[in-house]
């Protein structure tokens, strides 16, 4: 009881722009579900708003990821809009297992050359190993997303759960609370998808 009023007392203390960025945040993730190009446009400006959040709150990483994803915001349009049919729907892909594996493998080692850095050159560096994490999982996960893969849900499943924690940890306990959203959305966002790919193979295979 006492964690929900210290919650909705840190929330009546959000700045008005970590605000903006967190309903931005929030559209990007239910116009992905849909499907919809106008996510990568919430996105970008969410990212953006989010750089300067990150860059105060001392999460380094967190702030480079924030200007990656300003950029993958432009790919994510131009990748989506070329993967978009002639009758307006975008065309969903699958990884192989080894595609998965390679890129786990990937971020795990990235995460722990990171982290090691980190600790060893940067004093103003919150939360190394977590930050590390969250940060090359997202890099991962968000190729993903711009390359249309269905399974990149199963990935923010992990990465917005312990990215929860860590901005709660920091003070950003707005961004906290949308992750925790997010965890419940992106399973709806894993079920959306796979529903719009069987819908899809389901046309195709009625045409001559």
């Amino acid at each position: 009881m006492q964690w929900l009023i210290h919650v909705a007392h840190e929330l009546l203390g959000t700045t008005i722009w970590e605000a903006i960025a967190v309903i931005l945040a929030l559209a990007y993730l239910v116009l992905a579900v849909r499907k919809s190009l106008w996510c990568w446009m919430c996105a970008f400006i969410s990212s953006a708003i989010y750089v300067v959040l990150m860059f105060e709150a001392g999460l380094v990483m967190e702030t480079c990821l924030n200007i990656f994803y300003v950029i993958m915001a432009v790919y994510g349009y131009v990748e989506w809009r070329r993967g978009t049919r002639d009758d307006a729907e975008m065309v969903t892909v699958r990884w192989r297992w080894q595609q998965h594996v390679i890129g786990m493998a990937a971020v795990l080692a990235a995460t722990v050359v990171n982290a090691l850095y980190l600790q060893l050159h940067v004093q103003a560096a919150r939360s190394p190993w977590w930050d590390s994490f969250i940060t090359w999982g997202s890099v991962l996960t968000t190729f993903m997303v711009a390359r249309r893969v269905i399974d990149n849900w199963l990935y923010w499943i992990v990465i917005d759960s312990i990215a929860a924690v860590l901005y709660y940890s920091r003070g950003l306990v707005a961004t906290s609370v949308l992750f925790m959203i997010y965890v419940a959305m992106v399973l709806y966002g894993y079920w959306r998808w796979h529903q719009f790919q069987s819908e899809s193979v389901a046309i195709e295979s009625m045409l001559p």
